[in-house]
């Protein structure tokens, strides 16, 4: 298998694909896409040959073009210039959970400041901000106050790139202090985890602790769900539990978590608050026995397989 890797920059999770495809003998066109001119008629020559590309790229629009072009060349890509619109997206992200009956936070999209305010009064306070495009947590706001709204809406719309300018406005869920990631593969998870932080952000590239997470029916259901919504592929789909809230589980735990154990309430159901179509999997891989990489690099194997087999029978 020839694979090719559209990258701006090698992190740690591209490390562990590309070990895993050279311990493999997969011949790897590892393409910086800082460095290509993507011509409408004519592939670049590091797209030659090639049994499917897989994107890594770092920045979300130099994903979703170079996706674009690939798909225009021929070339089987994960994931797919599609599916990379609506998760690069948050509103797109958000409709499309919502069309497919998966529960999602409540969100309201408005184009002007006045009405992104009338937003966050009807949702109440807090209730959260987030850029319309962005990832790792950045830029997004937990909202207190009518006077932080103000004085945050204002900001946005006098600084702000345009995109700034759509106003994501959000319900903010009360959860127990941690959320979970899922990794799968045309919904089928490869591991999971939990993110647990004191923040309200838990993000792993905030701080937050990450420990192995084992998915019980509703979340297999609601991972599948979320998968088919956003069109299939390897993706990284957060989820929340609802009804219970982190000053609950810090009462449930009480002197537990000096004895290093972790208690949660009872709570009524999961929502999807995000699906990832560049997902990032290294902290993933060091709390999970799973071998990560190896399962991915499976998954992409069959792909380009099912691709070729197709293509043959055509």
């Amino acid at each position: 298998m020839k694979v090719g890797l559209l990258y701006s920059r090698i992190r740690r999770d591209e490390k562990l694909l590309l070990s895993e495809l050279r311990e493999r003998d997969h011949e790897i066109e590892k393409i910086d896409v800082r460095k290509q001119q993507f011509n409408i008629h004519e592939a670049p020559k590091a797209f030659e040959d090639l049994d499917i590309v897989v994107d890594r790229c770092l920045a979300t629009s130099r994903s979703v073009y170079a996706t674009k072009f690939a798909e225009a060349y021929g070339v089987p890509v994960v994931n797919g210039p599609e599916v990379a619109d609506t998760c690069a997206d948050k509103v797109n992200n958000s409709l499309a959970l919502e069309a497919a009956g998966v529960p999602t936070p409540n969100t309201d999209v408005a184009f002007t400041k006045d009405a992104a305010l009338e937003s966050i009064e009807k949702f109440g306070y807090p209730c959260v901000l987030k850029p319309v495009v962005g990832s790792w947590g950045r830029l997004m706001a937990k909202i207190d106050s009518r006077s932080a709204a103000e004085a945050i809406l204002e900001h946005k719309e006098t600084l702000g790139h345009y995109e700034h300018k759509i106003f994501y406005v959000q319900e903010f869920v009360e959860k127990p202090g941690r959320d979970m990631r899922v990794l799968a593969v045309d919904g089928e998870p490869i591991a999971a985890m939990v993110r647990s932080s004191d923040h309200w952000l838990t993000n792993a590239a905030k701080g937050a602790e990450t420990n192995e997470f084992e998915l019980d029916d509703r979340a297999l259901e609601l991972v599948e769900k979320a998968s088919d919504a956003v069109g299939g592929g390897l993706l990284g789909i957060d989820l929340m539990e609802v009804g219970v809230s982190q000053s609950d589980t810090q009462d449930a735990n009480g002197d537990s978590r000096e004895q290093g154990e972790q208690r949660t309430r009872e709570f009524d159901d999961y929502t999807v608050h995000e699906v990832n179509h560049t997902v990032e999997f290294k902290a993933l891989n060091e709390v999970t026995d799973v071998d990560v990489p190896a399962k991915v690099v499976d998954w992409l194997e069959q792909k380009a397989a099912t691709e070729t087999d197709a293509e043959v029978t055509a």
